[in-house]
């Protein structure tokens, strides 16, 4: 086994282990769109259709991080950015999903493996991230480009942990963990670097054009402490 992307190959996780992911993967991915439901409106569904199109585009270019080793951008913390935690969950797994079935980019089998991986822990991860950080950063195209990078950078290694956590519970090669958890998490911290930057570019660009589409701004804006204050020390009147 050559440890070169995030997508998983079929076999290289036994089928027991799969399924159970698989299930796993439908379940969560339900869930999503249970929650997504209250999210979606005139402005956020076109921006998830976008969001969905760049992350399949931007996925399909591979780069080289090391000699043998390539990777690409997942889209979690980007898609999370714009259009928010459940709706981005659901932007990464409709290209998972488009990816394994039409272009055999990562196995069929392995396809609860590759979404519970990229378009969950990864973009769960990646979210967390934002909250905290969007809680402390300015409010700002800057602000919310240093959260895409850093968020980013975390949640890209968090989803290759998750393919090791998988690995140890149902690998089919004799490869030892140790090894695949080091090189995954050293590949992968390269990879976030990358996907970082791109992310920071895109998000921090939308954000100055069109503040009002941009997810994290709007979740994590605060009032204006003066007319807080204002409206508050204002008598009602009939």
């Amino acid at each position: 086994m050559q440890v070169q992307a995030m997508h998983v190959a079929n076999g290289i996780v036994n089928g027991t282990v799969s399924a159970i992911f698989a299930v796993f993967a439908a379940l969560a991915l339900a869930f999503c769109v249970w929650r997504a439901r209250a999210d979606l409106d005139d402005r956020l569904a076109p921006m998830a259709g976008l969001v969905a199109a760049f992350i399949f585009a931007v996925q399909m270019l591979n780069f080289q991080v090391l000699p043998g080793i390539s990777g690409h951008l997942l889209g979690g913390t980007l898609a999370v950015v714009l259009v928010g935690p459940w709706v981005g969950a659901l932007c990464v797994s409709t290209v998972l999903i488009i990816q394994c079935l039409l272009f055999a980019d990562g196995g069929l089998t392995a396809l609860g493996l590759n979404i519970t991986n990229m378009a969950i822990i990864g973009t769960a991860a990646g979210y967390l991230l934002v909250v905290g950080l969007m809680r402390v950063l300015p409010k700002t195209p800057a602000g919310v480009g240093a959260t895409a990078l850093i968020a980013s950078v975390i949640g890209v290694v968090a989803a290759s942990q998750g393919f090791v956590f998988e690995y140890w519970l149902g690998g089919t090669t004799e490869l030892s963990l140790p090894w695949v958890a080091g090189t995954m998490a050293g590949t992968h911290l390269l990879i976030g670097i990358g996907e970082g930057l791109i992310a920071a570019t895109t998000v921090a660009t939308v954000a100055r054009v069109r503040p009002d589409l941009v997810y994290a701004m709007r979740r994590f804006r605060r009032p204006p402490i003066a007319a807080t204050t204002t409206a508050a020390a204002t008598p009602a009147t009939v």
